[in-house]
């Protein structure tokens, strides 16, 4: 299928699988007599399970370090942890949770900062 045809099935937009082969995260698709991207279901399936990562609040630059092993997860539903396909990524995960809680912490300080300052004044 094509770029746009593989786009909407995935839910995002040509621009984004661009982006995904650009950095690694998608291998390049093969192409057409003409040059233009041609993908498979099995590209569509991978680009969702990158949407899913990320909106689970990975970066690019986390799943780029994963990206050889998600040929392994079959379909377009993330597996298990402990599946073959997630071992070894447990150093990115923690990382990124340990990233997460220190912005929850600097945004709760913030916020808790803010809410004093209003108070001040307040009867």
């Amino acid at each position: 299928m094509r770029i746009g045809d593989a786009a909407a099935a995935a839910g995002t937009t040509p621009r984004a699988l661009r982006l995904y082969e650009e950095r690694g995260l998608l291998p390049p698709p093969n192409r057409s007599h003409t040059g233009q991207r041609r993908y498979t279901q099995r590209d569509v399936d991978r680009v969702r399970i990158i949407r899913q990562l990320l909106g689970l609040g990975l970066t690019i630059d986390d799943i780029r370090a994963s990206a050889d092993r998600l040929h392994l997860i079959e379909g377009d539903t993330l597996p298990d942890y402990d599946s073959a396909a997630c071992s070894q990524t447990s150093g990115t995960v923690h990382r990124r949770l340990a990233a997460m809680d220190a912005e929850i912490t600097r945004l709760i300080t913030r916020r808790d900062r803010l809410a004093a300052r209003i108070s001040v004044g307040n009867p």
